[in-house]
C-alpha cells in the first residue's frame, strides 16, 4: 500500500503545539481591550479594565507613549474553600505609541462602570483647514504671453 507523502503534516502539527502553548502562557495574564475611534477633531479610547481598583489606574504619557495601568486585587479570605478561580488578578499595563499631530497636553480621562475613556484631542496646527487663494485684479490667463512693446 502505497502512502503519500505531505511535507507540511509536520509542519502543521508543530505550528499546533507552538501556538498551544503560547495559549496556555497567556491564559492567566490581565488582558486590556480597546477600542479606537475618531470623532471630528479628537480620538476617543475606551478600554476595559473590569474589576480593576479605581484608585489603581493610571494614564500617563512620556514622549509619544501612552502608558495605561491598572491593578486587580484577588481575594485573600483564608476561611474559603475556591472552587473555581478563573478571574486574573494583578497589574494590568498596556503601552501604546501615538503619532504626531496630537494635543497630548490636552488628553481627558474618565473611568466608569469598568471602562476607561480617553479623549485625545488632535493639535491645532494638524488639524485640516482651508486654504484662502488670492485673486488679483490684473491677473494674467494662463498660458497667454505678454504684449509686446511697441518700438
Amino acid at each position: 500500500m502505497a502512502t503519500r507523502l505531505d511535507p507540511f503534516v509536520e509542519t502543521a502539527r508543530w505550528m499546533d503545539q507552538l501556538i498551544g502553548s503560547m495559549r496556555e502562557a497567556t491564559a492567566g495574564v490581565p488582558t486590556m481591550p480597546i477600542d479606537l475611534y475618531r470623532a471630528g477633531d479628537h480620538y476617543v479610547m475606551h478600554v476595559d479594565l473590569p474589576g480593576a481598583d479605581p484608585g489603581s489606574v493610571d494614564v500617563s504619557v512620556e514622549d509619544r507613549t501612552l502608558t495605561i495601568r491598572a491593578q486587580r486585587t484577588a481575594r485573600t479570605d483564608d476561611d474559603v474553600q475556591w472552587l473555581a478561580r478563573e478571574r486574573t488578578s494583578g497589574t494590568y499595563v498596556r503601552q501604546l505609541t501615538l503619532g504626531r499631530g496630537l494635543a497630548l497636553d490636552q488628553i481627558t480621562a474618565s473611568y466608569n462602570d469598568g471602562v476607561l475613556t480617553l479623549t485625545i484631542p488632535v493639535a491645532e496646527e494638524a488639524r485640516p483647514r482651508r486654504i484662502e487663494i488670492q485673486h488679483g485684479s490684473t491677473a494674467a490667463a494662463i498660458g497667454s504671453q505678454p504684449e509686446p512693446a511697441n518700438a
